[in-house]
């Protein structure tokens, strides 16, 4: 969903047929900041600047950032929260091997001793330069590629194991494509990118000169590295075209992938991954794989020593000495995202921690900061939301019965995960030493690597979480037909257990919201409720819902969000569904729990008013012109700005709320108005 917060819930009743004590008053707790309003501003033109004007003037992006907004606050007090969770445990020099305390703080700790990484230097990497010298036929790269991906080191394309998109229970193959580190492919072609590539390139030359000085063993073509990306990215899809799901299920028998691809040893190296015995493999873009194979005996052994020189310090820069932290940030985060200083060191130790350490970390957290209570009180919410959307689908005038009965079978089916894991993963075997960050983070890639491997031959694990426990966000997987609701996201701005309930609507209730629409978007559609790639519309109704989602396309694709750039609408147009989608039945649900009451007037501003302030405040942003830039041409979500603007002005519930009329700037005429769910 918001593809990256901490609350304590205490009381709430947010009952779809249960009054609320404080319906009937004129005081209380808004839950929304009047004092970030800018109510100079009609709410007809401009709802951004209405709710968060005054907000947006006083906050610029501090240096540390590229952006900043209601995630970025909700993620500081998060970690300030972790931060004593790690600095507890990482003094308990004394905690048993392999508990959770001991591998939290022992990574932990290491991680913020910035003196021992610098002592370090590029040690920790050594010994895998060594094994790329040590590559002298195509067979040795195809076992240092597994090795190395093994570890999270990236390099020629993506092996991972996965539901099967048509069978959901069970777990299958993917080799799909990878190897190059910009953003995207169209950074390497599109002239408005030519600066970023001149800069890029003018990067690996230096991280690549560094490597080098370290190093006089490691020779390198520093015009390798780029020249192989080029061409990995040419047949590569980009990020528009990575939305078309059944372009990407191509799946083979195992002996026939063989036959296609055999430039590449695949039995070596699946054996030197430690992989067991499968017969089928899916490839998610065939022309990349073809470029692959291709690419594997065209370009010389020694280019691809050169380029996996640059995989190699590339994916571990930042956790080496600062020199490579230092040039990777630059290029990285201020080139790309406008970031001009570093965090603290201790929080990126505590990023890192919770990247690779995120379910003992988890545990940790919700051993402290998190109910069994809470997580009851979110599921009613959640149940709230369903119902709601049980309401709309039946009263769709624009879908036919056959239709409507196969979306609510799915929306019944559909799995919540609220909190926190049922069960937790077992990671007393993984190793966290005192020898290194570096070698501390390979050694945890690895070991989550093993992990994954064990799923081939074995059924979908439909417990698993894809997202730790602290982290700020929450999503919708089409396969298990889940919605995943992490600890971390349930405070406010989004929930406030004091608040009154039209902002809790708002904020949280349209985010429990947006992640139910994700089942029902552009892609989610395209799965049944057992989460398997299968179509249950009519032909008909298909037709319908494509002229009511290109609505959107046209719309969001009319906004220029930077310059000249405007928002590309095929992107973005599943997160634009799900906003819509959420935000109507939020505002439903809450006028079902008025029981037919006029909403309370508190602050000045109806309920069904403050809805709407409170979605627009949990999207308050601002952001680096660079960092905008990148995230136009990548990012599936619409700048913050606009997730505010678009679903409001397709939404006559808006309309009504605020008066809004013909003449204010956010108005569209009916006919041009998207109504889907």
């Amino acid at each position: 969903m918001i593809k990256n917060y901490t609350l304590i819930l205490t009381t709430v009743t947010l009952g779809l047929t249960i009054n609320s004590c404080k319906q009937d008053t004129k005081e209380g707790n808004a839950g929304i900041k009047t004092e970030y309003m800018d109510t100079a501003v009609a709410p007809g033109d401009d709802f951004n600047e209405y709710a968060n004007g005054v907000w947006l003037n006083k906050n610029p992006v501090p240096a540390t950032e590229s952006l900043w907004g209601s995630f970025n606050e909700i993620e500081d007090r998060n970690q300030e929260r972790l931060r004593s969770i790690v600095n507890e445990v990482s003094s308990d020099k004394g905690a048993a091997k392999g508990t959770d305390r001991q591998l939290v703080g022992t990574f932990y700790r290491i991680a913020l001793d910035s003196t021992k990484v610098d002592k370090d230097g590029m040690a920790p990497i050594k010994p895998l330069q060594a094994e790329i010298n040590a590559v002298k036929t195509t067979d040795d790269l195809i076992k240092l590629l597994a090795r190395f991906h093994k570890k999270g080191i990236p390099g020629g394309f993506s092996f991972y194991v996965y539901s099967d998109l048509k069978d959901s229970k069970k777990n299958t193959q993917y080799i799909s494509q990878g190897g190059f580190n910009l953003p995207d492919k169209d950074y390497y072609f599109q002239a408005k990118h030519d600066s970023i590539r001149i800069k890029y390139k003018q990067h690996i030359k230096t991280m690549m000169d560094m490597v080098t000085a370290a190093n006089p063993d490691v020779k390198v073509n520093s015009e390798a590295p780029y020249n192989i990306e080029l061409k990995l990215a040419s047949k590569a899809m980009n990020s528009v075209e990575k939305r078309d799901i059944p372009a990407q299920y191509n799946p083979m028998k195992y002996e026939d992938f063989k036959k296609k691809y055999s430039n590449i040893n695949w039995d070596l190296y699946f054996s030197e991954l430690g992989a067991k015995a499968f017969t089928d493999v899916v490839i998610e873009q065939l022309n990349f794989a073809a470029e692959l194979n291709s690419l594997i005996k065209s370009v010389s052994i020694e280019d691809w020593k050169s380029y996996m020189q640059w995989q190699l310090v590339n994916a571990n820069a930042a956790y080496l000495s600062s020199n490579f932290d230092k040039q990777d940030f630059n290029f990285f985060e201020t080139v790309l995202r406008g970031t001009k200083q570093m965090k603290p060191r201790w929080k990126r130790a505590l990023d890192k921690t919770d990247g690779c350490l995120g379910e003992p970390l988890g545990k940790l957290f919700v051993e402290k900061y998190f109910t069994a209570e809470a997580k009851a009180k979110v599921n009613t919410l959640v149940d709230n939301l369903t119902l709601a959307y049980r309401e709309r689908i039946k009263t769709l005038v624009w879908m036919s019965e056959p239709t409507k009965k196969q979306a609510l079978t799915k929306l019944d089916k559909i799995i919540r995960k609220l909190g926190y894991p049922d069960k937790w993963k077992d990671h007393s075997k993984l190793e966290i030493n005192d020898d290194s960050y570096c070698m501390n983070v390979l050694r945890s890639n690895e070991f989550g690597f093993n992990q994954m491997l064990d799923k081939i031959g074995k059924p979908v694990d439909r417990a698993e979480w894809g997202m730790s426990t602290p982290t700020v966000n929450a999503y919708y997987n089409p396969s298990i037909n889940e919605i995943v609701f992490p600890a971390g996201i349930m405070q406010p701005p989004f929930f406030d257990a004091n608040a009154d309930d039209a902002a809790n609507y708002g904020g949280i209730g349209a985010i429990i919201g947006h992640e139910l629409t994700h089942g029902f978007d552009d892609q989610g559609s395209q799965f049944d409720g057992d989460g398997n790639m299968n179509d249950w519309w009519t032909e008909e109704d298909k037709k319908q819902f494509k002229a009511r989602t290109g609505l959107l396309v046209k719309q969001y694709s009319g906004y220029v969000a930077i310059d000249t750039l405007k928002v590309n609408g095929e992107l973005t147009l599943g997160e634009n569904i799900a906003d819509l989608g959420g935000l109507t039945m939020a505002y439903y649900a809450y006028k079902k729990s008025l029981n037919g009451k006029p909403s309370p007037v508190i602050s000045g501003l109806t309920g069904e008013q403050r809805l709407f302030v409170s979605w627009a405040q949990g999207w308050k942003n601002n952001i680096k012109p660079e960092a905008l830039k990148t995230r136009l041409a990548t990012d599936p979500h619409s700048p913050a700005k606009f997730r505010v603007l678009g679903p409001m002005s397709n939404m006559k519930e808006f309309y009504d709320a605020f008066n809004v009329q013909e003449e204010n700037k956010m108005y569209m005429p009916v006919s041009l108005r998207s109504i889907i769910w």
